[in-house]
């Protein structure tokens, strides 16, 4: 799951406004509207901060070759 999804329905399960994640998770209202728009760079601190409130955070991922050249 990627990270958009994966924060829309964290924070539609826990039922939680935009506005109410940004504030339980310290970072501004404007940047979790970036993170839902799929905003392609966003500094992996405040990522971090957020996913922490759903117990998670940011990990390596592999990445298959096969398709970067597409």
């Amino acid at each position: 799951m990627d990270l958009i999804k994966f924060i829309k329905q964290k924070r539609k399960e826990l039922k939680l406004s935009q506005k109410d994640l940004a504030e339980k998770s310290g970072v501004g209202l404007r940047f979790i509207r970036d993170i839902e728009q799929g905003k392609e760079t966003l500094r992996l601190d405040k990522v971090n901060q957020v996913l922490s409130l759903f117990g998670h955070k940011m990990n390596p991922a592999k990445i298959d070759r096969s398709t970067l050249n597409e």
